[in-house]
């Protein structure tokens, strides 16, 4: 795709992001965080207006686009200080049952989630393995009948209690007992509310509707259509999903590093306790014009990325690349504007601390920027693995 093709495709996704942001607003996302609610009109009004159907085939019922439609989409509602979080996870987590799933999961848990009727978390981390996904030790144990007996645990799994499904990564085989450590991991979707699947919510507060939870699998029976691909073979779409997410977290947060410069410009604009406005002074307006720069380049490679995604390329290196720039500018952003706003920043009422604890932890998840960064050091400089 051409660049002119992507940014006019950019173009059509905003207009229709549109018409959520002039229905539902930041006062409207904010509220539902304090309230704890899930903010169902707002998933509502994105699937009304085709969203959730973005980055899925027509030959499936979907409207196409590719990744790049889904970051734009993604980007535009950040932006607009709405990041939808079971919007972005459904997007990745639906990647691999098209990727490896059979034409009967398509038809089942993608084509339904095209309107929003089918919505996903996606569960892979656990507490003792960290970002070494290869060490967990969440169970799935084939019995004799072919279905799957699941015993384990993960932990922050955003939005398990809103979406009605879940992508699960486990084990089919331990780790010890396989050559290679990307052996023996396998795929599974199941309902949330399968028998002994149970979960707690973590006291995290990150200013956002959506909550994160510790989620138990206790003796949970699946059925052997329930396996997405071969089992023991899953890694290559659980990549699939792990690089569309990197690039859609890069949106995410790109939407708010966006945000975060634009209310620090209108603030610095108009604040002027001296005569002249702050945006003036150079020590305000250079923290704000380098996040500008930074932003910028972040967002030519997260959607380089995403092009390379949607025509079938190798697009790790890029993913990576686009969410650990994209985050660290983001970052710099609400820094910049924090600092701009003075202690006014850290009234709530003027919205700018309250980007700060999304804007932050997109730093750390879902891959932390030092795993990033190690990634980056040893696939694309080649240098000796470091862990």
């Amino acid at each position: 795709m051409a660049s002119d093709d992507v940014e006019d495709l950019i173009g059509s996704v905003r207009t229709a992001v549109e018409g959520v942001t002039g229905r539902w607003d930041r006062d409207y996302y904010r509220e539902k965080t304090r309230t704890g609610d899930a903010p169902v009109e707002m998933y509502a009004a994105m699937a009304e207006q085709g969203l959730f159907a973005l980055g899925v085939p027509e030959e499936h019922g979907g409207a196409g686009g590719g990744l790049v439609a889904t970051a734009a989409a993604m980007e535009a509602m950040s932006e607009a200080g709405m990041p939808p979080l079971l919007f972005s996870l459904t997007s990745f987590a639906r990647q691999a049952i098209l990727h490896s799933g059979s034409s009967q999961q398509v038809t089942d848990h993608v084509v339904p989630s095209l309107t929003a009727e089918r919505t996903f978390s996606f569960a892979m981390t656990e507490p003792e393995a960290g970002t070494n996904s290869f060490a967990m030790r969440t169970r799935a144990d084939r019995q004799a009948d072919g279905s799957y007996r699941v015993n384990g645990q993960k932990v922050f799994i955003s939005g398990a209690d809103q979406a009605d499904h879940m992508l699960l990564v486990a084990r089919t085989t331990p780790a010890e007992s396989v050559e290679r450590k990307a052996d023996g991991i396998s795929l599974f979707v199941l309902p949330r509310d399968t028998a002994g699947v149970s979960m707690d919510r973590m006291a995290i507060d990150w200013k956002a509707p959506e909550k994160q939870f510790s989620v138990w699998f206790d003796d949970v029976l699946l059925p052997p259509e329930a396996l997405v691909g071969e089992e023991g073979k899953g890694v290559a779409a659980m990549f699939q999903s792990l690089n569309s997410e990197r690039v859609v977290i890069a949106a995410w947060t790109l939407g708010l590093g966006t945000r975060a410069v634009a209310k620090a410009v209108a603030y610095a604009r108009e604040r002027a306790p001296w005569g002249a406005p702050i945006g003036s002074y150079q020590s305000v307006a250079h923290p704000l014009a380098r996040a500008k720069a930074q932003l910028v380049a972040a967002r030519l490679v997260t959607y380089e990325a995403a092009r390379v995604f949607d025509a079938g390329g190798q697009a790790g290196d890029l993913s990576n690349v686009a969410k650990y720039l994209a985050s660290e500018a983001s970052y710099a952003a609400v820094d910049a504007a924090l600092q701009a706003h003075g202690g006014s920043a850290f009234d709530e009422d003027s919205d700018i601390v309250t980007l700060w604890p999304m804007i932050r932890l997109l730093r750390i998840a879902p891959l932390n920027n030092e795993m990033v960064l190690n990634y980056i050091a040893e696939h694309i400089l080649g240098l000796p693995r470091s862990y």
